[in-house]
């Protein structure tokens, strides 16, 4: 038998840790950006900038110690803001103990996209919000009087960098009215002729993730918002299949969400890639419970954050 040993065009991208060689026999558009090797993972010191980074990097830093930010949405925006305050940064979270503050002291509870653009809604557009679905915890309802929401609005009129992290895309909501939940219903208020559980879309959190950013053009025209998607695994799914399967759709569904909306171009949205660098790079991230980050590991994220996203900032 005859091989043909017919040479096929090779593409060879170059670099000093290794040459890696590729088909050139397809088309392959204006942007090709290909995967790095094992060698590039453990010898290049610009791996994060050259390799995850790469096409989310604002322009110019976007925070100073002068910055005013807040920092919500799932539990991973904790370690954000509790970072970014020791640091020097004026966080409004880390400032502010008035339990009637919502976004403020219990912002690091709103995983969901329906839950963060509704409470924005609620203080910006005095929208009015169904009773019995802001629970933050089993034996505690959030109140949403006017008097607090007007002292809210105060305090998040004074920001200029909003620090979004989206966790969770299963929910629990009001058959009733489709109103999702803070986080879920108390058990010993659960109906289940009221109560369900369900997966949200793609779609709809690409809606909520947009309408997050145009609400905070119009009322802070000023203001910038950097959205991350939490590396925290899911705790538990209520869905019929096992918990890791069903966190590897839950943040794809936001993943996508997030892309949909950052390849828009909205001059006040940007997406720090906080999950892609805890999956990509760091091997074994997680404490024992394998949800939590190792705290070398949350340490060395916000250190990519302060380098590439703020200035003046040691």
């Amino acid at each position: 038998m005859v091989i043909n040993k017919k040479i096929l065009p090779k593409i060879i991208v170059q670099s000093k840790y290794g040459d890696q060689k590729f088909s050139g026999s397809w088309y392959r558009g204006k942007h090709c950006n290909f995967i790095p090797n094992k060698k590039n993972l453990n010898s290049n010191e610009n791996f994060i900038k050259d390799y995850i980074l790469k096409g989310y990097l604002p322009k110019q830093p976007i925070i100073n110690k002068k910055s005013k930010i807040i920092a919500f949405g799932s539990c991973f925006a904790f370690h954000v803001s509790q970072y970014l305050a020791s640091v020097g940064c004026s966080v409004l979270n880390k400032k502010t103990t008035n339990d009637g503050n919502h976004i403020i002291r219990y912002g690091e509870g709103m995983a969901n996209t329906f839950t963060v653009i509704e409470q924005l809604e609620w203080i910006f557009e005095k929208k009015k919000i169904e009773k019995n679905t802001w629970y933050y915890l089993p034996n505690k309802e959030i109140e949403q009087n006017d008097d607090i929401r007007k002292a809210v609005y105060k305090l998040i009129s004074e920001i200029n960098v909003l620090i979004i992290t989206v966790g969770l895309s299963e929910v629990w909501y009001n058959k009733i009215n489709n109103q999702v939940f803070w986080k879920a219903i108390p058990a010993d208020k659960f109906d289940e002729n009221k109560h369900g559980f369900r997966l949200s879309s793609v779609g709809e959190n690409t809606n909520n993730l947009e309408k997050i950013c145009l609400l905070i053009k119009k009322h802070l025209p000023k203001a910038k918002i950097i959205f991350t998607l939490s590396p925290i695994p899911l705790m538990a799914t209520f869905r019929p299949q096992s918990c890791l399967t069903a966190n590897s759709i839950s943040k794809s569904i936001l993943r996508v969400a997030l892309d949909n909306v950052i390849t828009k171009n909205y001059d006040n949205a940007y997406y720090f890639p906080a999950y892609e660098i805890t999956k990509e790079y760091f091997v074994d991230p997680f404490k024992e419970d394998n949800r939590h980050l190792k705290d070398q590991y949350i340490k060395e994220i916000m250190e990519i954050f302060i380098k590439y996203y703020c200035f003046d900032i040691n």
